[in-house]
């Protein structure tokens, strides 16, 4: 049954996970807005769902090839295999910042909607489970 209910929330939590991680993302690109020279990074969401659920449905797991005993961790690797892009620049900045704040901040609300989401579809999908187990 445990097996069942893990296989039947896979999807959801894979993709709560990357919605984290792009607001963590989008968070560092508002954060760095005066930076000079800060590039603005964000993961296309549909694209890393996919290669994170992989064909089967069940997620693939990140590895990196060692090639020596010596090499340090895979600290760099995105979680879920989301391939980190840079943001288009709308409009060039002299610092050479492409953060543009309008496209951030609609950006990380829209993401904390689509979040939002998620935990309310999560949260009704165990009171439904709670009320099939106790048979009302």
């Amino acid at each position: 049954m445990i097996e069942r209910l893990d296989q039947d929330l896979q999807f959801t939590q894979t993709a709560l996970g990357l919605r984290s991680r792009r607001q963590e993302l989008l968070a560092s690109n508002i954060a760095n807005a005066d930076t000079p020279h800060y590039k603005a990074r964000d993961i296309d969401f549909k694209s890393a769902l996919a290669s994170a659920m992989g064909a089967t449905g069940t997620v693939a797991p990140v590895s990196l090839a060692r090639t020596h005993a010596g090499h340090q961790g895979a600290a760099g690797v995105t979680p879920f295999g989301a391939a980190l892009q840079y943001r288009t620049e709308y409009q060039g900045a002299v610092d050479g910042n492409t953060v543009n704040m309008d496209i951030e901040r609609a950006a990380f609300a829209e993401n904390a909607m689509q979040t939002e989401a998620l935990m309310t579809f999560i949260n009704k999908r165990f009171r439904g489970l709670t009320t099939a187990i106790q048979g009302q």
